[in-house]
Formats: structure tokens, C-alpha cells, sequence
């Protein structure tokens, strides 16, 4: 793939997942859909970091897309703290203390990949209430947002040119995660 053909790759994906939120955002304006805010700006959290070590590590792609992600999910919060859920709960809290673990290892040992795969494992443990909540009310999720968000990661994926971990592994978490959210939503839907 040509340099030009992948930059251009690279700013539709961020486009989309920047744009997947708005049907997501609309819905939070309707009330039909209640994010928890602390644990979107935990997300956030995560993927600046996610982002900065990729992008230490010269995986472009990989940090264009977390820090797509990162504009997405601070929408998401500014929106949230008007109509969502604002409790704090436990694994908000360890989600903030991984999302620092990841950061420090990072400069103690010098290794972008150990920042990258704890923020993963992290950002994983903090999307299991999000997993819940649509088992339970999938009713309340915004199926597009999540198809969205998995294409562009899909495209951003396309545009990898090295097959080093710290370019993969977080852009094959965020289109995996969200396609299992978004099968999730439909086949709960579906069920009800």
C-alpha cells in the first residue's frame, strides 16, 4: 500500500470513530442511552496512554487511532456528566490505578509494548460493566456507534505497515471489543 493511500486510510478511520459517537451522543441527548462517565474518562485515560506509547514506539496508525478514540470518548464524558450515570464504583477506581501502573512501567522499563498490553488488559476489565449493562438493557446501548467504531478500527488496522505488537495490539482490542459489543447488542435484542 503507498504512503498516500494509507494517510488517507488513516484519516477516514479516525474520522468515522470520531463520527461513530454521534448517533451514540444523540442518544444521550434522547435519554435513551445512560453512559457511566467515569468510565468513559477512564477509557480516555487509556487510550491517551495506549496512544502515547504507540506513538513513542513510531506506530503511527496505532496512535492516530487511540487518540481518535480518545476525542470519541471525551465527548462522550462532556455529554455524560449532563445525562449519564456519574457513580464511582470500585473498578473505576482500579481502572485508574492500571491505567497509572501502565504509565509508570512504561518509563521504569523503558517499554512502550509492557504500557500498551496493561492498558489492554485494563481497558478490557473496564468495559465489563458496559458488557453487563447491554446483557441486561440492550435496549439502552446504540448499536451504530459500536459498528462504527469497529470499521474504523478495521480500516486503521489496514493501514499497519510493521507487525510490531506495540502498532497491533490495541487497534485489534478496540475492533474486537467493539464487534463483540455490537453482536452482543444484537443478539440480545433479538432475545428480548
Amino acid at each position: 500500500m503507498n504512503e498516500s493511500l494509507r494517510n488517507a486510510l488513516l484519516v477516514i478511520s479516525s474520522i468515522i470513530l470520531v463520527t461513530s459517537t454521534v448517533p451514540y451522543l444523540l442518544d444521550i441527548i434522547k435519554k435513551k442511552t445512560k453512559p457511566r462517565v467515569v468510565s468513559w474518562f477512564n477509557w480516555g485515560i487509556l487510550g491517551a496512554v495506549a496512544g502515547a506509547a504507540a506513538l513513542a514506539d513510531g506506530q503511527v496508525p496505532a496512535a492516530v487511532l487511540s487518540f481518535a478514540s480518545v476525542i470519541e470518548v471525551m465527548l462522550v464524558v462532556i455529554l455524560g456528566l449532563c445525562y449519564g450515570d456519574r457513580r464511582f464504583q470500585k473498578i473505576d477506581l482500579f481502572c485508574q490505578v492500571g491505567a497509572a501502573i501502565g504509565l509508570a512501567l512504561w518509563f521504569a522499563l523503558d517499554s512502550p509494548l509492557t504500557a500498551i498490553v496493561i492498558i489492554t488488559l485494563v481497558d478490557f476489565i473496564a468495559a465489563i460493566p458496559t458488557y453487563l449493562h447491554i446483557w441486561r438493557a440492550p435496549e439502552e446501548e446504540t448499536l451504530a456507534a459500536f459498528i462504527l467504531a469497529c470499521l474504523a478500527s478495521g480500516i486503521a488496522l489496514a493501514t499497519v505497515t510493521s507487525l510490531a505488537l506495540t502498532g497491533l495490539v490495541y487497534p485489534i482490542y478496540l475492533f474486537a471489543a467493539n464487534a463483540l459489543m455490537a453482536g452482543l447488542i444484537v443478539v440480545r435484542r433479538r432475545a428480548s
